[in-house]
């Protein structure tokens, strides 16, 4: 991924790639379940970040980070799901699994940052 992009790009893409992974996801009572979950999750974390980067003060922006890094773990948990499963070959998931979790480093750093902020 490109690290020029900003937090709300990044995630927008990220959101954009699970959407298009779960339109390609099997009819399956299995696969349409994991990825009804999946869609709602990981399409979260890019509002999440978006409406924390409107916020009116840091202790909204702390709060909206740490939500969508909830989504973010989430997501990741459904992941894992189609790749153990063999819903989806593992492999086919890496990519979307190692910008997940630079997603996940980029926010806890951003929260992080935040909240010692908020302490001086």
């Amino acid at each position: 991924m490109n690290d020029k992009l900003d937090i709300v790009e990044r995630t927008k893409f990220f959101a954009l790639r699970i959407i298009h992974l779960c339109a390609a996801l099997s009819k399956t009572m299995e696969a349409r379940t994991i990825g009804k979950q999946v869609l709602r999750s990981g399409t979260s974390v890019g509002a999440h970040v978006r409406e924390g980067k409107r916020s009116r003060s840091d202790a909204v922006m702390i709060s909206k980070i740490e939500v969508a890094l909830q989504e973010l773990e989430e997501t990741m948990c459904w992941l894992e799901f189609l790749g153990d499963s063999g819903i989806v070959k593992a492999e086919l998931l890496c990519d979307l699994m190692n910008e997940a979790n630079e997603l996940k480093a980029v926010l806890v750093t951003s929260a992080k940052a935040l909240k010692h902020r908020r302490a001086k």
